[in-house]
C-alpha cells in the first residue's frame, strides 16, 4: 500500500521551484492524494514561473512512478492567475498558429456545447468514427476532466502504457487512438480539481501522449465556456469547432454562448449539429418532435455558420452508446451511421477548404 510517508520521502529528492528547498518541505507542494495504485499531486507556482517549474513537475512525476506499488502518477502545475485584463473585460487567448506541440497532427477540432446533456460526447465519438470511415487517421482526446465519457462510449478499460521515455501510449478502439483522464482514475472518482489543475492535466494529455501522425484529432470538450476551452485555444492551433445543440430554446441560448466564446479566441465554427432533433418510435417508426424541431438550423442561419445535420433521438443510438459500441462502428451501413458520416464529410470538407484557402495577389 502506498503511504504518504513513502511519497514524501521520494519527493525529498526533488528540489522545489526555488531550487533549494526539498519539494516535500516546500509550501509549493499541494493536493497530495492517492487512489488505489495512483498518486496525484500539485505544485503551486506563479504564472511567470510555470515554464521553469515544468522541469520540477517532470522530476516529481518520475520519482513517484518509480515507487513500489505505484501504477500511475500525475503531477500538475497550478497557479492563481487573472482571467481578464480589466473590469468587465473578456480574456482573448493567443492562438498558437505556429510551433504547435503536436506537429504530426494535421487538424485539431473541438466538439463543444454550451451545456451538458445534449449528447455532445456521443456526437464526438461517432464523428471521429465517421472521419475514420473516410480513410483518415483519427485520434480522440477526452477533455472533460470532471465527467470523462470516452472510456464508457468505447468500452475501454485499463491504463495507458508508458514508452518512449515519458510518453503515454493512447488506447485504441475501432482504429481510433483515444486518451482520457478516465483511463487514469476510477469511474466513480470525484475529480475535485481547481481550474489551473485541469488546464495542466489537459496540457499533459496533449503533449505527453504518443499520438503519432494523425489527420484529425477530435477533442470532446466539457460543457460550458471556461478553462478547458481557453487552454485548448492557447495550447494548440484549433482548426475549428463543432457545436452540438438540441432544438429547444434553452439549449440554443447556451449554444450561442459556445459560438461566441470560440469567435472571441479566433477559432472558426465548422458547423452546428442538431442532436435529438426528433424522436423515431422503434415500434411504428412514427416521428415526434419532442424538443421542437429546426431550432439549430435556424440558429446556424442566423449566425452564418454551416448547419451540419439532424441526428434523431433513437433507441439504437442510445443502446449502442451505453454498450460501448458506437453506432457508426457497429452498424456502419445503417441509417444512423449514414447521418454521422455525412456530418463527418462536411467537417472534413470544411477543414480542407479552410486549409487550401490563400490570399489572391493581383498585380495591375
Amino acid at each position: 500500500m502506498i503511504t504518504r510517508d513513502d511519497i514524501m520521502k521520494a519527493l525529498a529528492g526533488v528540489k522545489a521551484p526555488d531550487g533549494v528547498t526539498p519539494l516535500s518541505k516546500s509550501p509549493a507542494l499541494a493536493g497530495v492524494t492517492t487512489k488505489d495504485d495512483k498518486v496525484y499531486a500539485a505544485i503551486v507556482v506563479e504564472p511567470a514561473e510555470a515554464q521553469a517549474a515544468e522541469r520540477v513537475r517532470q522530476q516529481a512525476e518520475d520519482v513517484l512512478r518509480k515507487l513500489p506499488g505505484v501504477g500511475a502518477a500525475l503531477v500538475t502545475l497550478t497557479a492563481d492567475r487573472p482571467v481578464a485584463s480589466g473590469p468587465g473585460s473578456t480574456p482573448r487567448a493567443p492562438v498558437a498558429k505556429a510551433g504547435s506541440p503536436l506537429p504530426d497532427v494535421r487538424h485539431i477540432i473541438a466538439v463543444a456545447s454550451g451545456k451538458g446533456g445534449v449528447g455532445k460526447s456521443t456526437t464526438a465519438a461517432n464523428l471521429a468514427l465517421g472521419l475514420a470511415a473516410l480513410g483518415l487517421k483519427v485520434g480522440v482526446l477526452d477533455a472533460d476532466i470532471y465527467g470523462p465519457s470516452m472510456p464508457r462510449l468505447f468500452a475501454l478499460r485499463g491504463k495507458p502504457q508508458v514508452a518512449y521515455g515519458r510518453q503515454m501510449i493512447p488506447l485504441e478502439a475501432h482504429g481510433l487512438k483515444i486518451m482520457s483522464i478516465g483511463f487514469l482514475v476510477e469511474e466513480d472518482t470525484a475529480m475535485i480539481w481547481r481550474g489551473p489543475m485541469v488546464m495542466s492535466a489537459l496540457s499533459q494529455m496533449l503533449k505527453e501522449v504518443a499520438w503519432g501522425p494523425l489527420d484529425v484529432m477530435v477533442v470532446d470538450m466539457p460543457p460550458g465556456t471556461g478553462d478547458a476551452q481557453l487552454t485548448m485555444a492557447q495550447t494548440v492551433p484549433l482548426s475549428g469547432a463543432v457545436i452540438v445543440s438540441t432544438p429547444q430554446d434553452l439549449s440554443l441560448i447556451d449554444a450561442r454562448r459556445g459560438v461566441a466564446m470560440f469567435e472571441k479566441v479566433d477559432v472558426p465554427i465548422l458547423g452546428i449539429v442538431e442532436n435529438m432533433s426528433y424522436f423515431l418510435c422503434p415500434h411504428c417508426g412514427e416521428r415526434s418532435d419532442i424538443f421542437a424541431h429546426g431550432g439549430a438550423r435556424h440558429e446556424a442561419e442566423r449566425l452564418g455558420a454551416p448547419f451540419l445535420g439532424e441526428v434523431p433521438l433513437h433507441m439504437t443510438i442510445r443502446e449502442t452508446s451505453d454498450a460501448g459500441r458506437p453506432v457508426v462502428a457497429t452498424q456502419p451501413d445503417g441509417p444512423h451511421a449514414a447521418i454521422y458520416k455525412a456530418i463527418a464529410r462536411q467537417v472534413w470538407e470544411g477543414l480542407e477548404g479552410a486549409r487550401r484557402a490563400a490570399p489572391r495577389i493581383v498585380v495591375e
